[in-house]
């Protein structure tokens, strides 16, 4: 009475055992989800501080959209060289 139990030979069973736990497909579709769901409300909000303009688009009035790296805004001089 005493059988052994042989493990399935061929592709399926190779397939079977380097496939994920259903467990981690599961939670990593939540992620996905989850992710696009807050994009999707994110993206529809708009931005939430004044003054903010979309990444590389150009408004049309001679300032681009972006906040470019030279703009200092009202930072003054920095550079302070009289100690």
């Amino acid at each position: 009475m005493d059988e052994s139990r042989q493990s399935p030979s061929g592709a399926g069973a190779v397939l079977r055992e380097l496939a994920p736990p259903p467990a981690l497909c599961g939670f990593l579709l939540l992620l996905a989800l989850i992710f696009a769901a807050s994009y999707g409300v994110g993206d529809s909000a708009g931005p939430v501080a004044p003054g903010m303009h979309g990444t590389g688009s150009s408004s049309g009035d001679g300032t681009d959209g972006g906040g470019g790296g030279d703009d200092m805004g009202d930072m003054g001089n920095m550079r302070g060289g009289d100690h």
